[in-house]
């Protein structure tokens, strides 16, 4: 039967036919989703029009008034009746026994009523007490009776809702929040509240609600599709059950998924998590945007008082190459080009998290069109800041989903896609596989001061799950594709060996800790055999615990802490061997050498400035030209004769300009043999601007020298520098770390800084190393995302390595300095 027909039976035979034709509509398979809904709606109309016209008798100055799901012409098979009776205020007995004969048929039929009888004054007014009803209010769809009455509620609700909008939307967005707190997040649940839930029904109606306001709108693309998702669920659900429910219980899913066609119950909630994760991240656009027209609103009249009239341009300050920050967003600079900057994505992205910034909708749809696909490998930059961007504590999650949005992270890591969104049903997780890759990384970067290599555990922590997406063991499959992706992002061969070691092994810890006998040598053994080093074991201890802390509070505890602590223990005793010595120095180039017999003719510092580069990617077979060189930054080299304070007197100068420090060493160079005899500092250091052109040597030069004689304040200048940049908010990164290194080097003692980058760091570490009178035989310097890995080899006065009391005395001093 046609819909035109089921809605004739209908309006022509009472309850009873609409009870029939309505059971007709919902056992049609071949129509469903939007289609069904709008016919049950029609249908409805139909019907409680026929009863308005039965019972109204003549009387004048009344409507009947669908609000709600039910005025959007969304009627999934038990959803409630939100119905209006707005009258006048005349005769208000016959509207009173209007109401009976409108409400009790409905009543008869079993069917849920939401129902008021109101004047349109009473309506308002209780719109402007209860939110809800207000919301309500803005979906009011014509039924029957007096239209003109029904026109003017819209009209005056509309005109209440965008006057009072300043107040109310705030209001707004408290109720959504409060929802979610009790709710949780719809995107993450294993039996999810379709509704309630955030990202859910009602944020979709927020959404509506916000765009009527006038003062914001949600991003359109994808949001009206994930709502008819969820409607198309709901719908199924209630076919189902036969329940007016909202809840996805487990025991349902599978007759709900068969409903709709898919596959199993996985896919259903797969489908259900990626239109939540839309409409999630348009609420946190929109509300963003809502939340900065609303303080424009208030500052501006401020301003033109103060300012005598016209708009203030808003302000921007860099934060990173083609990376600015404005309005409490992270966003393009102007001389910004994603389509010549295929790391812009990563850098503006690492930007934002490290700032604790939002990244700008705009921002991440311009670089999304535009942005080139990365190299294979990747340029070392791009690496870093990937690094970076991990290692920024909580901020990284909701960067993590804005570039996600957009489809760039699986464009940037293609394998990201089979684990997008993928349910995981154990009671122990309580987020799907990718966010819960994303966790272990936010607990990780708490975690980094503990190893020596923290850019290893960070990728390993977003890749230790990754074979969830393919059949078999997880560990087995994640070691294949952890290989291919190291390999992809730039690692080297050894790098790549211990990234696919750490996916392969990532339970091992924790299995062989709670299930195994570890008073049996065999059990310790084996576990030495299959991690091989001391700083892999380090990394997979920390791995191990950012893990189980990420997957939910029942995986992780004292008890097993202390566990899988004392496994490490024994298995770092089985591993130990002899202690490394001081890592072997190359004998100087033609160059270092040159400039070291010039400083020591000159009796002053000596510069040279080099680029680096890589071997080019692989060309594609659509490119006509040679693919370029990619730039790795630039070779610092400096020589100086030897003397006190130029390890902090050099990183002082560069911070001064700008200059980010990523690798570093420092040696002596002894010349007796040369024309020119003496001892000279010899510097090899690569380091990039952080926005910019770098400085002329001359300048640097120039400058150092100043630096050595007293006569440049390098602190001051600092302070000054950092005085005048606001605070940003960004993340709280793990304290410093300070630590004497055991048995390290036969000929001095090795203080390790593990920390969090920033400007001036090294400069603070040489000025406190020159304030505890030591001498800095060498250094090893590594700017690993925003963690620093720094090893400093020093001796006293007489060239020998600190008493082990002087020792800790000068880290624990140098700590102090550092956190404070």
């Amino acid at each position: 039967m046609t819909s035109t027909g089921v809605r004739k039976e209908a309006g022509d035979s009472g309850p009873s036919g609409y009870a029939a034709a309505r059971l007709r509509l919902l056992g049609e398979g071949a129509r469903s989703g939007p289609p069904r809904r709008t016919a049950l709606a029609e249908l409805t109309d139909d019907w409680l029009s026929g009863l308005f016209t039965a019972a109204v008798e003549g009387l004048k100055g009344v409507s009947l008034v669908a609000v709600g799901g039910y005025g959007r012409g969304e009627l999934s098979p038990r959803s409630d009746l939100d119905l209006l009776l707005l009258h006048d205020g005349g005769d208000t007995k016959a509207v009173a026994a209007l109401a009976d004969r409108l409400w009790y048929p409905v009543w008869d039929l079993g069917l849920a009523l939401d129902h008021s009888v109101r004047t349109p004054a009473e309506a308002r007014k209780t719109a402007g007490e209860d939110l809800k009803v207000q919301l309500g209010l803005l979906d009011a769809r014509h039924l029957a009776g007096d239209l003109g009455l029904t026109a003017g509620l819209r009209t005056a609700v509309l005109a209440d809702w965008r006057n009072q909008a300043p107040k109310r939307l705030p209001e707004l967005q408290e109720l959504c929040a409060e929802r979610a707190e009790r709710q949780g997040e719809l995107q993450y649940l294993l039996e999810p509240d379709l509704k309630e839930a955030r990202g859910g029904l009602r944020d979709a109606t927020a959404l509506r609600a916000v765009a009527a306001s006038w003062l914001a709108d949600a991003p359109r693309e994808g949001l009206a599709d994930a709502r008819r998702r969820l409607l198309d669920v709901r719908d199924a659900l209630h076919l189902a059950t036969g329940r007016a429910t909202d809840r996805l219980a487990l025991q349902e899913q599978d007759q709900v998924a068969a409903e709709l066609g898919l596959l199993d119950a996985d896919t259903l909630l797969r489908q259900v998590y990626e239109a939540a994760r839309v409409i999630s991240y348009a609420s946190d656009v929109t509300w963003r945007e809502v939340g900065r027209v609303l303080r424009s609103r208030a500052v501006r009249p401020r301003l033109r008082a103060m300012l005598g009239g016209g708009k203030p341009a808003p302000e921007r300050s860099p934060l990173a190459e083609g990376v600015v920050q404005q309005d409490g967003e992270v966003v393009l600079a102007r001389a910004a080009r994603p389509e010549r900057d295929p790391v812009l994505p990563l850098r503006a992205a690492a930007a934002a998290a490290q700032a604790g910034l939002p990244l700008s909708l705009h921002a991440v749809r311009r670089m999304a069109a535009h942005t080139r696909p990365l190299p294979t490998p990747w340029p070392a930059e791009a690496r870093e800041q990937l690094v970076t961007l991990l290692d920024s504590g909580r901020p990284t999650v909701d960067v993590w989903e804005a570039l996600e949005a957009e489809g760039l992270i699986s464009r940037l890591l293609p394998d990201w896609e089979r684990v997008r969104c993928r349910p995981q049903r154990n009671a122990v997780h309580i987020w799907t596989v990718d966010r819960h890759l994303i966790e272990t990384a936010v607990r990780a970067s708490e975690l980094t001061r503990r190893v020596s290599r923290p850019d290893l555990l960070l990728v390993a922590a977003l890749l230790h799950d990754i074979g969830k997406g393919w059949p078999g063991d997880h560990s087995v499959a994640g070691e294949i594709i952890a290989k291919d992706v190291a390999a992809r992002i730039g690692f080297d061969r050894a790098d790549v060996a211990v990234l696919s070691t750490l996916v392969r092994h990532h339970l091992l810890l924790v299995e062989t800790a709670t299930r195994r006998d570890l008073e049996d040598p065999a059990t310790v053994h084996s576990v030495a055999e299959a991690v091989g080093t001391q700083s892999t074991l380090e990394l997979l201890h920390a791995l191990t615990e950012a893990d189980a802390l990420a997957t939910g509070p029942a995986a992780w505890s004292s008890w097993r802490g202390s566990l899988v602590a004392d496994l490490v223990k024994r298995v770092s005793a089985v591993i130990a061997g002899d202690a490394p010595d001081e890592p072997e120095t190359a004998a100087p180039t033609a160059e270092q050498e040159r400039l070291a017999i010039e400083a020591l003719r000159t009796s002053g510092p000596v510069l040279a400035l080099r680029a680096q580069t890589e071997p080019p990617a692989e060309e594609s077979p659509a490119e006509d030209s040679p693919a370029e060189p990619e730039p790795l930054g630039v070779e610092l080299l400096i020589a100086v004769p030897d003397q006190p304070g130029v390890l902090p007197a050099v990183a002082g100068v560069l911070a001064m300009h700008r200059l980010t420090v990523r690798t570093a060493e420092l040696r002596a160079l002894d010349l007796t043999e040369s024309i020119e005899e003496g001892s000279v500092l010899l510097l090899n250091w690569r380091v990039a601007a952080e926005y910019g052109s770098l400085p002329q040597a001359a300048r640097l030069r120039a400058d150092l020298v100043r630096a050595l004689d007293g006569s440049l304040d390098i602190a001051s200048r600092l302070a000054e520098r950092d005085a005048a940049y606001p605070r940003r908010r960004g993340r709280v990164a793990p304290p410093p770390r300070v630590t004497v290194a055991p048995a390290a080097s036969h000929h001095a003692t090795v203080i390790e800084v593990r920390a969090q980058d920033a400007p001036g760091l090294l400069f603070r570490i040489g000025r406190a190393l020159e304030d505890a009178a030591v001498r800095v035989r060498s250094a090893h310097v590594s700017t690993l995302g925003s963690s620093a890995v720094d090893a400093f080899y020093v001796t006293g006065a007489g060239g020998t390595p600190l008493p082990g009391a002087e020792a800790a005395t000068v880290a624990r001093k140098l700590e102090e300095t550092l956190r404070s």
